[in-house]
């Protein structure tokens, strides 16, 4: 029997962690959320090894959570902002590959003995939780660019996918009906295998959408591993990040305008294709920083457009001191930000929030769209897919049918870019040569260096 203190102590872990989700629904609450969520964490460990339970090797768990603990303290302060998309896939890949690994030991301990339900769990917990570890590492070798970004289909591809589909959900039957050791690791095999041919077809601006889908794979484990192991709060804190991943691959797949299964599964039927090159041989009209400081300072509506190679560029302080000087001169100030800007959401919200751009002026792309059309100048700094006009017209265009920004109503629009390498997506940007858009060439802080230099002087 649990005693009444753990229970309510537990109790009070998952109100934190509830709370936590609360405030990671607003950029102003966000940090608040973050430190809750821990505060959760940190309390149901401590009251794990204080409850009773009996702990064999006490000394291989403090060690390893000395170790993790440390690891997760230096990756969290040495990571760069660009990188953290990449680091939210490990993690979470990990997350599920603990789930597995530990249900695996649990029926290697147990085995049968606990009923059909404790069989049920495990083969969950193991089949999902090696699903996302293989899936998630697959994630993070794409978005850090260490394999292709382009989907990538195998020959014979989908009938491969279907055949280990098949013999996974046959092994796991194979365990609830006749457990042993053979069946449960070839489960935890097959579920690793699956995982990979699962991302692999997926293209790189899908990327963050599967992610978000992983990290719900990843609750599901955990959800399943708190029944193996006969823990409420795994249960509740699993189904917690299983219902929020899912709602946000919800939203996500929403914001690509595009069904989930497109995303997945496109790339079997040739829809996610297209696009590529590096750049087309062709006339754009091109400024410097002066050309572009005068159109910004005698505009009366400026909205500003990060994107991921804002990030790369670290010149969201830049960009922020660009704002600040026009919004002096009495010029209106946005900031557009649109749902998958960067590499995951929210991505570009905490990267102006490090700059402290005030809240009231990120404004999302619902809210921003309308005010285009009565916009003197759109300065795009790093975005590209999320304000390409290819994505309503060209059917053959992988980010087809994903609503966009609605930068090209603007009347004028200016681009910082390093070079006419065409976005994540991998397809050139027609709006790059439209007569009324003007290119700055160059790294994205030295040429707002620059822009804030010639505004000081007008």
């Amino acid at each position: 029997m649990t005693p009444t203190w753990v229970q309510l102590g537990y109790l009070a872990a998952a109100v934190l962690f509830i709370l936590s989700l609360k405030g990671l629904s607003s950029p102003k609450s966000a940090r608040m959320g973050t430190l809750l969520g821990a505060a959760g964490a940190l309390l149901a460990t401590v009251i794990l090894f204080f409850s009773g339970i009996e702990l064999d090797n006490l000394i291989v768990i403090l060690v390893a959570v000395i170790a993790g603990t440390a690891i997760g303290l230096v990756a969290a302060r040495r990571v760069k902002m660009t990188a953290m998309p990449q680091l939210v896939a490990l993690f979470n890949g990990a997350g599920g590959g603990a789930a597995a690994l530990v249900a695996l030991v649990e029926f290697l301990e147990y085995g049968s003995t606990k009923g059909t339900l404790f069989l049920i769990a495990t083969v969950l917990t193991v089949l999902i939780g090696g699903v996302s570890a293989s899936g998630s590492v697959v994630t993070y070798l794409k978005l850090q660019e260490i394999m292709t970004t382009r989907p990538v289909v195998l020959p014979a591809g989908r009938f491969i996918t279907i055949g280990i589909a098949v013999l996974t959900v046959a092994a796991a039957v194979w365990v609830i009906v006749s457990p042993s050791t053979l069946g449960v690791t070839g489960l935890l095999v097959l579920s690793l295998i699956f995982g990979i041919l699962f991302v692999l077809p997926v293209g790189g601006a899908d990327v963050p959408i599967v992610i978000s889908l992983l990290n719900a794979f990843t609750g599901l484990s955990v959800a399943a591993s708190g029944y193996v192991l006969s823990n409420v709060l795994l249960i509740i804190a699993g189904t917690l990040v299983g219902a929020s991943g899912t709602l946000l691959t919800r939203e996500m797949a929403k914001a690509m305008g595009r069904p989930l299964t497109s995303t997945l599964f496109g790339a079997f039927s040739g829809t996610t294709q297209g696009g590529g090159g590096t750049g087309e041989d062709r006339p754009v009209r091109s400024a410097g920083p002066n050309d572009v400081a005068i159109m910004l300072g005698y505009a009366n509506k400026v909205i500003l457009v990060p994107g991921y190679g804002l990030a790369v560029a670290q010149a969201q302080s830049t960009l922020r001191e660009v704002a600040d000087l026009l919004t002096a001169r009495g010029i209106d100030v946005d900031y557009a930000i649109h749902p998958v800007a960067g590499r995951m959401p929210g991505h570009m919200n905490v990267l102006l929030a490090e700059a402290s751009v005030p809240y009231e002026q990120l404004k999302e792309m619902e809210e921003i769209n309308p005010d285009f059309s009565a916009t003197d100048v759109v300065l795009v700094v790093g975005a590209n897919d999320v304000v390409n006009p290819a994505a309503r017209s060209d059917k053959s265009a992988p980010i087809y049918g994903m609503p966009i920004l609605d930068v090209d109503n603007a009347q004028q629009v200016v681009f910082l870019k390093r070079s006419m390498r065409p976005g994540f997506a991998g397809i050139e940007n027609e709006l790059l040569y439209d007569p009324k858009t003007t290119l700055l060439f160059g790294d994205a802080k030295d040429s707002l260096t620059k822009v804030v230099t010639s505004l000081k002087a007008l």
